[in-house]
This record gives structure tokens, sequence and C-alpha cells, in this order.
């Protein structure tokens, strides 16, 4: 099958959130939900497709010749990705569902993905609580917040922002399963190439006047850096102050042959098409925020989001090495 280029990373997120919460113990981020959001087709199709990615890195992995097929799909610049899977456990890939499980385990795009959803989530209980009445989602994807916490969206006014094709995706298949939309969710379909951020949002029911709560997730990575300044420069701008906004972001060194770790180099290749484009200093993010209206609150480096949620867990779960969460507060 062909999978929608438009909503291809909503989909590969959901269908990761929903391998951890079917075959993880214990949760490190519970999305019982995003599994139900995907075609038996599409789940079929990315299990297959994750096969084949570590595949790839078992053949790179193994010193022999690389096949001519795969030297077309892999760039010269990302070969030493091999290194992101140790050989022992690519020695132990035998059908689809061992490959899958290699993939999700060992490459580091599943970690990032759910530490990261636990991160914004466990932050937001916690400001709800401190008076914050409305969460807005940049980026929202195929997320099921809404869904699955009814007893916050009874305190929450909840935005989704995302591409019109990524929404209509989305809300073609809550029609399919028969989902009922709360009366607190509101879909704002924005094409970020011919509408404004603010304006689109106070077209909808969001009040600028209340407290509220950002999270972007997953998306720095593919933009120029002018347009995620001018993204945070815009929350800053719309939201009253003491308002919140969370996103993760990539270190300049993923981007650097020879800092980059091998499961950087592999992140780069697999999730972000080896396009990535924007890359802060960890050390330098404070002040780049303060010119833009916000006070960095926290900055979580790779090292620390280990210790969170990875140090001692039973699977092969480790913080992806370039990674980091930042926690910014409206000036």
């Amino acid at each position: 099958m062909k999978v929608n280029k438009e909503t291809f990373s909503a989909s590969i997120i959901a269908h990761c959130r929903a391998y951890h919460a079917v075959h993880d113990e214990p949760k490190i981020f519970d999305d019982f939900l995003a599994g139900r959001l995907l075609t038996e087709e599409e789940r079929t199709y990315f299990d297959s497709s994750l096969y084949r990615s570590v595949k790839v890195l078992k053949y790179l992995g193994s010193g022999k010749a690389v096949p001519s097929f795969i030297k077309l799909f892999l760039p010269r610049r990302f070969k030493h990705a091999s290194k992101a899977v140790a050989p022992e456990e690519l020695n132990e890939i035998s059908d689809l569902t061992s490959g899958v499980a290699c993939y999700m385990h060992a490459t580091g795009g599943l970690a990032l993905t759910i530490s990261r959803s636990r991160y914004t989530e466990d932050s937001l209980v916690k400001a709800v609580g401190e008076g914050v009445k409305q969460y807005v989602l940049l980026g929202a994807g195929l997320d099921t917040f809404a869904f699955r916490h009814p007893e916050l969206m009874e305190k929450l006014r909840v935005f989704e922002v995302d591409r019109p094709a990524t929404q209509a995706f989305k809300r073609q298949r809550l029609a399919e399963l028969d989902w009922k939309i709360p009366g607190q969710l509101y879909f704002v379909p924005v094409d970020f190439t011919a509408q404004k951020l603010d304006e689109e949002l106070l077209n909808s029911p969001y009040d600028p006047k209340s407290m509220s709560f950002f999270s972007w997730l997953g998306v720095t990575y593919y933009l120029p850096r002018e347009t995620v300044f001018n993204t945070l420069r815009t929350v800053a701008g719309i939201a009253p102050k003491g308002s919140t906004i969370i996103f993760d972001y990539l270190d300049n060194d993923v981007y650097d042959r020879v800092k980059v770790a091998p499961r950087g180099q592999w992140l780069l290749f697999s999730l972000v098409g080896a396009k990535g484009k924007c890359g802060f200093d960890p050390a330098t993010l404070s002040n780049d925020l303060a010119s833009l209206g916000l006070r960095l609150k926290e900055n979580l480096s790779p090292t620390e989001i280990e210790k969170l949620y990875f140090q001692g867990y039973p699977g092969n779960y480790h913080a992806q090495e370039h990674a980091h969460f930042a926690c910014a507060v409206v000036e």
C-alpha cells in the first residue's frame, strides 16, 4: 500500500506509541488508543518498513558488499549509522516480529517519542493544577490526549494545530471509529506557508488572556532555524505571561560528522529523512529564548532524560544522544 506523504510522520509516531502500549512493561507512556487510529493495513505497512530498515543496518554491519538497491537508498554520509545497533542484537533478527522489536528498542526513535510525551503530559498535569486552562498542541498529528484524559478535559480547552491534510486524515479516522469529539476539543488547521499561527488561533475559541500550555514535539528538526524562532516568538506574543511551551530539539553536534553518535545519525536518516535543518546549542538556548520573550525554565539533556525515564528500565531503551527537552515560560 501507499501511505499518504502528508500524514506519514504522524502515522509512524502513532505506530511507535501503540507498540510501546501493547508490548512493553512497565509503561513509560501509555497511549492505549494510538493503535486504533491506524488501519490494519497501515500497521502491516509500517511493521514491514521498520523490518526493512533494520535489515539495512544488518547489511551495513556485516562487512558484506552492499547490494545496489541499498546503495541507492542510503546516502554515503549515513553509512556509519550501522553502528546504531549492536551486532548481537542484529544477529537475533530472524523474522518480522524480531526485526520490528529490534528497531523499536535499539534505534532510539521510540524512546524519544515516549519520553518526550511523558515529560510533556506530566508537566501539563502540574500546570493544570496551577491554573492553566488551555492546552495547544502544535503539530498535533494523531495525538489522543483529548480521548485518553476525560478528567482533564473537564478543566481544559484543547486546541490541535496541524496541517489541513493531517487534520482531515485524523478527523476521517475519528468518524470511522465513531469516536465522539469532546466539546472542549478544537481543530485548528494551519498551512504555515500561507497562514499565520496567531491569526488562526484567534479565529478559534482560543482566549489570549487565559493561561495556556503549548506543546511542540518532533517538529523543530524539520524546520529552518528562522521558522522555529518565529513560531516561538508567536507563542510568546499570543499567550499571557506565565504560560508555558515545551518543545524538543536536537543539539548542533548531530549535524557534525565527527561528533554525531551513531544513533543520532540513524535518527536523521530514518525519522528526519536526512533533511534535518535546525539545531540548538544547549549552552546558549537561554539567551536565544530570552530574545523571543521566553524564559528557559528547564533544559533536559540526554543524560538527564536517561536518568528520568530509562535508568534501570528492563527494555533496551535509552535516551537519544542528541535530543533535549526544553520548557520555557512567557515573560
